[in-house]
């Protein structure tokens, strides 16, 4: 019996849950590589002999190497099709792993994990571009919505796992792991993910010709629009993710594993939004849901801002919004990338990178500017800014770039894409 998922040209409105898996494993791969040896930097440290500054290059490469990774990949794929650049993409991701645990100092390190950034990119790059061949519109926000019970495990699980492994046989181990996860990933790929590009519809045109094709992309002001919110709803977690183990462990007196519980339930929380978000796109445009979705964002952002200032309701106060905003970010980063996409399928690969390089710059930005803010303000206040100025920014990114808020908006924010230039 043939279990392979069955090859689609065409948009097609039942969703496997064998395919979800398998792109939700591609998608959360250059996650896992950042998230799962994060526990290790202070052994790295010690180990390797350097300072924390170098060790936290370690960090910065492996999400350099991925943003300039899906710039040149994404091409790659639209050429040559997606599954030749998601083997040579892994297969890079797998030699370079297994050198990073051999890694003799820091330098080594550092430039292993840039090359491993980069081949890693083509997980995630392949991963949204095989969705656009198989799916638009409201069934390709179901399937980004479908995405994140995978990919939503990915920063839940992946320290935890990682502190487990570095601790029984230290972190050079991690580095195992992460070759083998790559290995078996391109087996599965190999084995049940058919190529999803037609031969018809592939683009023979060189680096000149990719060229051209960002140049189009970024010439598309709705795409750009479009496609600039998930990396704007990233940066919301990321604020979160950097400022909440301060705000609630040093602020509100939290231990280690009643942080780790509350991480977890907010983590669940945003699975499950996700969720209720592939049911709405069933019954409304996804434009439609997101543009109500950043307006309660907005909301519980400002409620958020105001009991960290204000201080009131103590812990419950502050956690209550926290939960709901990032519930609701859900619903924008989703439809965002459902609707940007679904302008751009004959360049998915290419789309899928410009979206995937911004949220790779987004992210490092907001996560540097919470520890920047809370020099002059208390941890708190500084999360709920930069997650409430990001949030804001969407909101202004829809009303001047877009016709979302205008009336009838919905019906006119996804029209056909701009005729491709000869």
């Amino acid at each position: 019996m043939n279990r392979r998922i069955p090859r689609s040209g065409a948009p097609v409105k039942r969703i496997d849950p064998r395919f979800v898996i398998i792109v939700g494993m591609m998608a959360a791969l250059p996650a896992v590589s950042t998230d799962i040896y994060l526990p290790s930097l202070p052994d790295v440290v010690n180990d390797l002999n350097t300072t924390k500054a170098a060790a936290q290059l370690s960090v910065t490469g492996v999400l350099v190497g991925g943003g300039i990774g899906q710039l040149i990949i994404g091409p790659l794929s639209d050429r040559y099709g997606r599954r030749r650049p998601f083997m040579a993409g892994v297969a890079l991701h797998v030699i370079t792993s297994v050198l990073c645990a051999l890694a003799p100092g820091i330098v080594p390190l550092v430039t292993l994990r840039f090359i491993q950034g980069f081949g890693n990119a083509a997980a995630g790059v392949v991963a949204m571009a095989v969705i656009r061949d198989r799916f638009v519109g409201a069934d390709a926000a179901r399937m980004m919505s479908r995405l994140t019970l995978v990919i939503g495990a990915a920063p839940m699980l992946a320290p935890s796992l990682g502190s487990l492994i570095a601790g029984w046989w230290g972190w050079q181990a991690v580095f195992y792991v992460l070759a083998l996860g790559g290995a078996i990933l391109m087996f599965i790929v190999w084995r049940f993910l058919p190529e999803t590009l037609s031969v018809s519809r592939r683009r023979s045109q060189g680096i000149i010709g990719a060229l051209r094709g960002y140049r189009l992309l970024f010439r598309d002001r709705l795409f750009v629009a479009f496609g600039i919110l998930p990396a704007i709803g990233l940066t919301v977690v990321m604020g979160y993710v950097a400022g909440a183990p301060f705000v609630f462990q040093d602020g509100y007196g939290l231990s280690e594993h009643q942080f780790a519980l509350l991480f977890a339930l907010n983590g669940m929380g945003m699975v499950l939004a996700a969720q209720i978000n592939a049911a709405l796109v069933r019954r409304y445009a996804p434009v439609r849901v997101l543009r109500l979705a950043v307006l309660i964002s907005m909301g519980m952002g400002t409620v958020l801002l105001t009991i960290t200032i204000t201080r009131f309701g103590d812990l419950l106060g502050t956690a209550i919004p926290l939960a709901f905003m990032l519930m609701i970010n859900n619903f924008v980063a989703s439809n965002g990338a459902a609707i940007a996409l679904s302008r751009h399928g004959e360049r998915a690969g290419s789309a899928a990178a410009v979206m995937g390089a911004m949220q790779m710059g987004f992210s490092g930005i907001a996560a540097s500017l919470v520890g920047v803010l809370a020099e002059h303000v208390s941890n708190s206040i500084a999360m709920a800014i930069v997650m409430l100025s990001a949030i804001t920014l969407a909101f202004l990114v829809l009303v001047l770039a877009t016709p979302v808020y205008r009336n009838g908006g919905w019906s006119a924010a996804n029209p056909a894409p701009e005729p491709e230039a000869p």
